[in-house]
């Protein structure tokens, strides 16, 4: 925006507008955007070669910045070995794509794979040395990693039965393949503020999560014409957002020239390069607010956008079971992945399971995968074939909601157990509870990034560290309550304050007990939440207030736009354990 168009933006939202900075002030202030400026991110793969003869030991660290814009981070520790992500847009990809990936899994890595919440598939243990011959892998399979991470438009995500549902409003694919044709590798939309995260669906369960991203497309049919209703300035990380309605209509075919009208106002604007924290488009709503937003799209278009008035949503689905596809005769078979691991052995399973199928492979949002187009007389048989492969359909609901990041030991940002702490939990849970857990959402992280999003679980969980009486620092986890997607979209708070790794079973499991004893009948475990004080779910997790060791003083209170939904209440962190503070939200992810 320019300098009048963002004071009449902040003017009609109420806001005095910031003053408007110029790119000398960016690059003094900004690191990344000196990195970017030298040399782009995008040509980085040319230079493996030479990268590669110079040894990972002399590969300059703004090289290894530029390699985030295909998807590489180091693994943890920094030693010599990358995490790689590959994009699949919509979660959708072939019989030979996955292949392709567990292949490499296999060939270049130790087998090691991982579904993620944006549909994408990580791999892990990958060398320097061998990653001109895995991108010319993954490429010829059809497969990309542009911009999988760096500040460009990540995975656009979209329902995983896209084309199948029965229920859809109608198939978006089309309009997530368009888009992500046009925005990855596009180098005009590869220097970006920060990353950026769409997501386009027309499922009637919006099982895609568009409360929390920074747009999102929601399918609709109005007066008879398919498209979408907008919400824009989602995000979670250490100041989480729920996306706010923009109020407009967007037709299918206009729906890409939407998209990079608000793409081109954020990037455009300078205010949000100068710091990264404040990078994001969240804090471009909260500035201008929807009304502001449109009115730029608006005069970026050069025409007025329809009204449209988004209805509440549905209860958020996951499409895990055997559901009819709307092509008669076959189904869908949507099975739990636990806390999202998958082997580069089972990946080649997969794949050629589907492919005798004739169909493809769905990844979801919720870490799990879904097998398309079975004819109805072969269900059994690929139930049972998915769980030869390790994915039983027939377990606890509970392991296909539990989402964990990639965390220890991979993840550098991470504090703490993250996978196998929330498989560890979730057994323990199970072993007491049975099925009466089966409806919990149990997200849990390693730092504040969320990228298993622990700020709208029924549960959340975000590792930190306390020490113990002797000093010794140790893992911790902070419990957050009360948040959620769907029609109670909210934003959880951290209640419980630095439990100790070892005290959060016993922790949770009293949490648990206490709802299932004085739940009202068909009463869910946020619901429970939601009516109690913070004191006496306190009680209930730790016995006494009198058993909790000294307060501790919270991070502050978040951010919160006075328009977010009066469902993310705000909680207020209560008492804890003593230990230090590992807010490291200023970091890169």
């Amino acid at each position: 925006m320019s300098a009048r168009q963002t004071a009449t933006a902040a003017a009609r939202a109420g806001r005095t507008p910031k003053a408007e900075p110029d790119w000398e002030l960016v690059y003094k202030r900004n690191p990344v955007e000196r990195i970017k400026r030298d040399k782009s991110p995008l040509g980085i793969l040319d230079e493996l070669p030479a990268l590669i003869a110079a040894g990972y030991e002399r590969v300059p660290e703004e090289d290894m910045v530029r390699l985030k814009w295909w998807g590489l981070y180091h693994d943890k520790p920094k030693v010599g070995t990358f995490m790689l992500r590959v994009k699949l847009p919509g979660g959708r990809v072939s019989p030979a794509g996955l292949r392709a990936i567990g292949e490499v899994s296999n060939r270049y890595g130790r087998g090691d794979g991982e579904l993620s919440t944006r549909q994408n598939v990580q791999l892990h243990w990958l060398e320097l040395g061998t990653l001109p011959e895995v991108f010319e892998r993954l490429h010829a399979a059809g497969l990309t990693s542009a911009g999988g991470c760096g500040d460009a438009v990540r995975n656009i995500t979209g329902c995983p039965v896209a084309g199948l549902g029965a229920n859809e409003l109608f198939d978006a694919q089309a309009v997530v393949d368009e888009a992500a044709a046009f925005f990855y590798g596009n180098p005009d939309y590869s220097n970006l503020p920060r990353k950026h995260k769409i997501t386009i669906s027309a499922c009637a369960d919006r099982c895609n999560a568009p409360e929390i991203n920074c747009i999102a497309l929601i399918g609709v049919v109005h007066e008879g014409v398919e498209g979408f209703a907008v919400r824009v300035g989602g995000g979670l990380s250490s100041v989480p957002r729920i996306a706010r309605d923009l109020g407009v209509f967007v037709a299918k075919e206009e729906a890409l020239e939407v998209l990079a009208a608000l793409l081109d106002a954020w990037k455009e604007d300078l205010r949000y390069r100068v710091s990264r924290v404040k990078a994001r488009m969240k804090f471009m709503v909260d500035d201008y607010g929807p009304e502001g937003i449109r009115a730029e799209v608006e005069r970026r278009l050069g025409r007025r956008l329809p009204d449209y008035e988004l209805e509440p949503p549905p209860e958020l689905g996951d499409h895990l079971g055997v559901h009819p596809q709307k092509q008669p005769g076959l189904s869908y078979v949507g099975v739990p992945v636990p806390v999202g691991l998958v082997s580069g052995d089972q990946m080649v399973a997969i794949a050629d399971l589907a492919e005798r199928l004739g169909g493809d492979i769905r990844l979801t949002r919720q870490q799990n995968l879904i097998a398309t187009n079975v004819p109805d007389e072969r269900v059994d048989e690929t139930v049972a074939a998915l769980a030869a492969i390790g994915f039983p359909l027939d377990v606890n609901r509970v392991r296909a909601t539990a989402l964990a990041c990639t965390g220890e030991p991979h993840c550098n940002f991470s504090v703490t157990e993250t996978k196998p702490r929330l498989a560890s939990l979730v057994d323990h849970l199970e072993q007491r509870f049975g099925e009466e857990i089966a409806g919990l959402k149990l997200h849990l992280d390693g730092c504040p990034h969320a990228c298993a999003q622990h700020w709208v679980g029924d549960l959340g969980f975000q590792g930190t560290t306390v020490r113990d009486e002797e000093g010794r620092r140790r893992q911790a986890y902070d419990v957050f309550l009360r948040g959620g997607l769907g029609p109670r979209a909210a934003i959880a708070r951290p209640v419980f304050r630095r439990v100790p790794a070892d005290e959060l079973d016993g922790t949770v499991e009293r949490l648990v007990a206490g709802w299932l004893e004085a739940r009202e009948p068909g009463e869910d475990f946020r619901a429970f939440c939601d009516r109690s004080t913070d004191e006496e779910l306190e009680t209930l997790a730790f016995g006494s207030l009198a058993r909790r060791k000294q307060p501790v003083s919270p991070a502050g209170p978040l951010p919160r736009d006075p328009r977010t939904p009066d469902t993310a209440r705000a909680a207020p962190a209560h008492v804890g354990r003593g230990g230090d503070s590992n807010d490291r939200s200023w970091r890169e992810h």
